[in-house]
C-alpha cells in the first residue's frame, strides 16, 4: 500500500531524491566510495556545497544582491542563539506567534533587551497578530513565517527600517515572496528541504560586523562565510540531499510552480474542514491558515478511534496533532502529492458517511 506521509518533520522527500541519495551512499559520482566516507574538502563534495548554495540563492532570487548562503549545523534552535550573538547590540523586536518564536525570544534575552511587539499566546497561538508597531531604535526585527505546531502562517510581513530576520524552517521555498526584504533567513532542512542535520542560513553581508562583543568562531557568521560553510565538517549527507531537493524543485519549475500546487493542496483540505460538520479548524481566522500545516479537530471526540482506524487503514502517516494542540495536523510540504491530500479528504468524507 502506498504511504501518504503528512509528518510535520522530518518531512516527506521526493522519491527521485531518495533514490539518488541512496545510490550516493553506496557509490558517489562513480568513485566506488560512499558519499559518507569521502573528504568534505574533496572536489566532489565541494561541488555539492557550491551547487546547494547557488540553488538556494537562485530559488529565492537573491543572486548578486549581497547575500551568502550557508549550510551549518545545530538546527533552527542554534540560529535562535547565533542571530542574537551576531546582531543584538542593545535591543531587538520579536513577534511571538508560537513555540519556536518563544524559544528564539528566550535565547535573544541573553544578549540584550527584547521587545515583544505582539503575541498570540493569549489564544494558544491560534492567530497571527495584526496592527502592531515596531520600535525604530532596534538592531533587528525577528519573526517566524510559519508555525508548524499551530498551523498559522504570516501572509504579510511588516515594514521596518531595521534588518528583518525570519525563521522560515517550515515553509522555505514553498511560496513566492520578496526575499530581499529580509537580512537573514534561516531554515532547518528537515521541514521542507531535506533530512535533519543541516540548516540553511541566507545572510545579507552588510548586516554583520556591527556588534561590539567578541563572537566565538563557531557562532560567527562572518567566519562561516569566509570558510564557505567549511569552518567545521559539514553534515555531508544532509547537504547533499538538500541539494538534490533544490534540483528537484528547479525541475518542477521553481518556487512559482510549487506555490500553485501547494495552494491546490491547501484549498482541498481546508474546503473539506469547512464543509464537513465532523471537523473544525484550529486556526481562528481563515487568512492566518498555513498552507504547509493544516490543523483541525473532531467536533465529536467520541469518533476519534473510528477516524484513526480509517486514516491509518488508508496508508496515511503522521496525522496526529502536536501534544500542545491535540487533534490532527496535515503537513503538506512541497514533495507531498495532491493525490495524498485527496486520500485524506476521502477518509474524512467516509467518516461522515459512517457517522
Amino acid at each position: 500500500m502506498k504511504k501518504h506521509n503528512f509528518s510535520a518533520g522530518p518531512c516527506i522527500l521526493p522519491k527521485s531524491v531518495m533514490q539518488k541519495a541512496s545510490e550516493a551512499v553506496i557509490n558517489f559520482n562513480g568513485l566506488d566510495l560512499s558519499l559518507l566516507e569521502i573528504s568534505h574538502r574533496s572536489k566532489d563534495f565541494v561541488a555539492v556545497m557550491e551547487r546547494a548554495q547557488k540553488l538556494a540563492l537562485e530559488h529565492l532570487e537573491l543572486q548578486n544582491k549581497g547575500y551568502k548562503a550557508l549550510f551549518l549545523q545545530g538546527g533552527a534552535s542554534m540560529e535562535f542563539l547565533r542571530v542574537a550573538y551576531n546582531l543584538l547590540e542593545n535591543k531587538a523586536a520579536y513577534l511571538n506567534t508560537g513555540t519556536w518564536s518563544s524559544k528564539s525570544i528566550k535565547e535573544a534575552k541573553i544578549f540584550g533587551e527584547v521587545v515583544e511587539v505582539a503575541s498570540s499566546k493569549d489564544q494558544n497561538f491560534n492567530y497571527i497578530p495584526k496592527n502592531y508597531s515596531i520600535p525604530s531604535d532596534i538592531d533587528y526585527f525577528h519573526c517566524t513565517s510559519n508555525n508548524t505546531i499551530f498551523g498559522t502562517q504570516l501572509k504579510n510581513f511588516p515594514k521596518t527600517d531595521a534588518p528583518m530576520v525570519c525563521d522560515m524552517s517550515s515553509d522555505i521555498f514553498s511560496r513566492q515572496l520578496d526575499f530581499s526584504k529580509f537580512s537573514i533567513i534561516y531554515a532547518g532542512a528537515q521541514k521542507n528541504m531535506g533530512p535533519a542535520g543541516t540548516t540553511l542560513i541566507v545572510i545579507k553581508e552588510d548586516v554583520l560586523g556591527k556588534v561590539s562583543r567578541t563572537i566565538p568562531s563557531l557562532m560567527n557568521y562572518n567566519v562561516h562565510i569566509g570558510k564557505d560553510s567549511m569552518f567545521n565538517t559539514p553534515a555531508v549527507f544532509a547537504v547533499y540531499v538538500s541539494m538534490l531537493t533544490l534540483e528537484w524543485l528547479k525541475e518542477k519549475g521553481g518556487v512559482s510552480a510549487i506555490e500553485k500546487m501547494n495552494d491546490k493542496k491547501a484549498d482541498l483540505i481546508y474546503s473539506e474542514i469547512d464543509r464537513n460538520p465532523l471537523f473544525t479548524g484550529f486556526v481562528a481566522n481563515e487568512e492566518d491558515r498555513s498552507t504547509m500545516n493544516a490543523t483541525f479537530n473532531l467536533t465529536d471526540e467520541s469518533l476519534a478511534d473510528k477516524f484513526d482506524t480509517l486514516w491509518q487503514g488508508a496508508g496515511i502517516n503522521g496525522l496526529n496533532g502536536h501534544r500542545s494542540v491535540g487533534g490532527y495536523r496535515a503537513s503538506m510540504y512541497n514533495a507531498l502529492e495532491l493525490e495524498s491530500v485527496q486520500v485524506l479528504v476521502d477518509t474524512m468524507r467516509e467518516l461522515e458517511r459512517k457517522g
